[in-house]
């Protein structure tokens, strides 16, 4: 598996939904790939702090979620009409 490749399956990986040998393969080449491994933990705080930022609890965020990640995310928050 390649890097692009790891990043088309990443979702699916993340949701338990990757196949078992794909699933091998994206672990195998995490294994060996420092860029991706971290890529894949920035993908992770990525989606804890979306979620993180719709819940209307008033917890801190991780200390290591980058300003401009949150920044992003409430301006997007803003643009979004109201359900």
């Amino acid at each position: 598996m390649t890097c692009r490749e790891l990043t088309a399956f990443i979702a699916d990986y993340l949701d338990g939904e990757l196949p078992a040998p794909q699933r091998r393969q994206f672990e195998i080449h995490l294994d060996k790939c420092a860029n991706c491994t971290r890529y894949l933990e920035g993908y992770r705080a990525s989606i804890a702090a979306g979620k993180q930022a719709f819940d209307d609890r008033d917890e801190p965020l991780p200390a290591d979620v980058p300003d401009d990640l949150v920044d992003a995310i409430l301006r997007s928050r803003r643009t979004q009409p109201a359900d």
